[in-house]
């Protein structure tokens, strides 16, 4: 027995009549690829709704819920859009889901010629595809993936040497060139937890709750926002478990202050240096965040058309949820397509507080 799932019963039922059909036919949407297909009687093939053919006359095109229908129907599949096989969208993700695995098994990064003969792709073709869907480049993805390897690395070796050749860099200098951007500080004080490494921090209370500010010698590394102040601080305890939390002093109160009464009143305005610890996909995304005007919004497709993944939209929603620095990286100006505000990390009321307070001129 045949199961699908529940995204695609839902993307079956926006092609139910066959007016639908039709329309979706006229504009070729690769989005109606799988729900249905179309025969011909003039030229007896079937195809995808997204086949790239001369469109047909309306009265010669009959509409099939599968492959098997229309074949028993006496049609046989187009040569052109292959509708008997994985449509081209689905035989990329499986193209760079291979890659992605290779990157991640090979100790030093495969060259992109050795990484596009692998997907029998030209290699300015395989860039294009693989950016497309993985909304990094090849090389992003490896050192990204390499950053991971590396955190993992650092708290399993016995030394931080041990850990950058095994995470796959080929030398320290290679390594400790990056290492900030990578890891936000130190690698033996992120091998040890954050040991050794000062961290002020205050809680402040503002209209929407409490709020924790943390910053470390390079800038804010965290604002989380809660109805339980000690909640806060167990989140901050958690991710820097061996580091030196200070209470914070008068001048770093200030910072707080700031926060606060950007909180209160985002006409202010708020300029802090920032500490941010993230993959090179979600610094873009945090980087293009940081671009959006206050009192505007975007939605997550055309944030993912802004950094040159249209296809990322998943991703960036994840980046989005990842960030740990409030309003001063600007997640809550992110939306839905039609508007509707969706989850936000500190609650959705907080972020329609924000976006109503931002609106005020």
């Amino acid at each position: 027995m045949q199961t699908t799932t529940l995204k695609e019963d839902i993307a079956r039922a926006s092609f139910t009549d066959e007016h639908e059909r039709w329309a979706a036919v006229i504009r070729r949407d690769p989005a109606a690829d799988g729900q249905f297909y179309y025969s011909v009687s003039t030229t007896g093939v079937f195809c995808r709704p997204s086949c790239p053919s001369r469109l047909a006359r309306r009265e010669n095109v009959r509409f099939h819920t599968t492959c098997a229908d229309a074949e028993r129907a006496g049609f046989r599949a187009c040569k052109r859009c292959r509708p008997d096989q994985p449509s081209l969208m689905k035989q990329h993700a499986a193209m760079v889901a291979h890659i992605c695995q290779l990157i991640e098994t090979d100790d030093a990064m495969p060259s992109l010629d050795v990484l596009a003969q692998a997907a029998g792709m030209s290699r300015y073709h395989f860039h294009r595809i693989f950016k497309e869907i993985a909304g990094v480049t090849p090389k992003a993805y490896a050192a990204a993936h390499r950053s991971k390897r590396m955190r993992e690395k650092l708290g399993d070796s016995e030394t931080v040497t041990a850990a950058i050749y095994d995470a796959g860099f080929n030398s320290n200098g290679r390594f400790y060139a990056t290492s900030d951007q990578v890891l936000g500080m130190t690698p033996t004080s992120f091998r040890a937890g954050g040991a050794n490494l000062d961290i002020r921090f205050a809680v402040g209370q503002c209209s929407m709750g409490a709020v924790l500010v943390a910053a470390t010698g390079k800038g804010v590394c965290a604002i989380l926002i809660d109805d339980d102040p000690d909640f806060l601080v167990r989140d901050l305890q958690d991710r820097f478990p061996r580091a030196n939390l200070l209470g914070g002093d008068k001048e770093f109160e200030r910072t707080v202050a700031q926060v606060v009464g950007f909180l209160d009143a985002p006409a202010l305005g708020l300029d802090l240096p920032l500490d941010v610890r993230g993959t090179v996909f979600q610094q873009r995304i945090w980087q293009a965040l940081r671009a959006i005007p206050p009192g505007s919004t975007v939605s997550y497709t055309e944030l993912a058309k802004r950094i040159g993944a249209p296809k990322a939209v998943r991703a960036v929603a994840q980046a989005c949820a990842a960030n740990a620095i409030a309003v001063a990286i600007p997640c809550h100006r992110v939306v839905r397509s039609d508007g509707a505000l969706s989850g936000y990390r500190w609650g959705v009321d907080r972020k329609r507080t924000l976006l109503e307070r931002e609106a005020i001129k």
